[in-house]
């Protein structure tokens, strides 16, 4: 971050003392727990809530509600915060969760969970516009926008919604077909597209699907058996070629890989593509220079992660089905 000066920084010391107006109606000795959540909204993923307590004479510059500040800011202050506070706590509530007891209560339970973490007990709680059930009541302040007005809530809303993030960056290494690490879940015209092509994943909320009729596609459903029983045959199929198979539809952050097989000394990337009809054409065209390059990429992930050399001999080769007649193309990338 740009380092404040002069009047920007007097004004920044300004605001901050401004949002420090809860915590100064306690007694210096008094312990402040600022609370906030991330992620009742979306579609996919856990809800997070964080707890977090600052020594009174802390100066965090430009802390503030997280939804206004941009990711670096975000994952610099995620830094200071943790640094600097006398406690801090995280609750992670899965989707599972969500939809066997509402997003509602989900969200009181990883409140719950965050103040169980901390290492010493609050005098007060500073709640952005909640008053979380199991928690002595008279000790709870709610502060409708509280991340905006608190600098504990704010402290919190931070360690929330960048400890989501960086969960939601993961899940997008394991399921990349519904661009998490952009969107984080939420319900974007790029994530709802992507369900409707492809149907959801272990970590979308089913509940909150259902309502926007973005439940279970019958034709996605379909078309992912389809799928799947196809690239049985084809892992078969290489078996009976005298591939040795190593992975089945291998995901990282680069993409997704059918198959990963050795034939003999070499080391096999394998699309699988498979059509009931000639009416859609050849599925070998599915392979275009796009999704070829993609491929390429993913396989360079591959290959440095598990350690082998540049030097490894290597190919990719496509697999098609087209009215069940299977037929194995090798090396099938040689133009790129």
């Amino acid at each position: 971050m740009r380092e404040l000066k002069g009047e920007k920084l007097e004004k920044e010391l300004l605001r901050l003392e401004a949002m420090k107006e809860y915590e100064r109606r306690y007694p210096d000795t008094a312990l402040v727990c600022g609370i906030d959540e991330a992620g009742r909204g979306p579609l996919a993923g856990p809800v997070v809530a964080a707890a977090a307590i600052l020594p009174r004479d802390s100066v965090i510059l430009r802390l503030n509600d997280s939804k206004k500040l941009s990711e670096s800011c975000r994952e610099e202050l995620f830094s200071q915060i943790k640094e600097k506070a006398i406690s801090y706590g995280v609750g992670i509530v899965s989707p599972e969760v969500i939809d066997s007891i509402n997003i509602l209560q989900a969200t009181y339970e990883a409140m719950r969970q965050a103040v169980g973490k901390l290492s010493v007990r609050p005098d007060i709680f500073l709640n952005d516009a909640v008053i979380i059930p199991g928690i002595e009541e008279k000790r709870q302040i709610s502060i409708v926008k509280g991340d905006a007005k608190s600098v504990s809530i704010a402290a919190a809303s931070i360690l929330a919604k960048v400890t989501r993030d960086h969960m939601m960056i993961e899940y997008d290494r394991i399921y990349p077909q519904y661009g998490f690490a952009k969107h984080k879940g939420y319900g974007t015209k790029a994530h709802t597209e992507a369900l409707r092509e492809y149907g959801p994943c272990p970590i979308h909320r089913k509940t909150f699907l259902k309502k926007m009729n973005l439940s279970e596609n019958p034709a996605a459903h379909k078309s992912r058996e389809i799928g799947k029983k196809f690239e049985n045959e084809a892992a078969d199929f290489l078996k009976e070629c005298g591939y040795e198979i190593l992975e089945r539809n291998y995901c990282c952050r680069q993409g997704e890989i059918d198959i990963i097989a050795r034939d003999g000394n070499t080391l096999v990337f394998v699309e699988a593509k498979a059509r009931s009809t000639a009416a859609g054409g050849d599925p070998a065209d599915a392979v275009d220079r796009e999704k070829r390059q993609h491929i390429l990429r993913t396989a360079r992930f591959y290959m440095v992660s598990k350690g082998m050399s540049e030097d490894t001999s290597c190919r990719f080769d496509v697999i098609t089905s087209l009215d069940g007649e299977l037929r194995l193309i090798r090396d099938a990338f040689w133009e790129d």
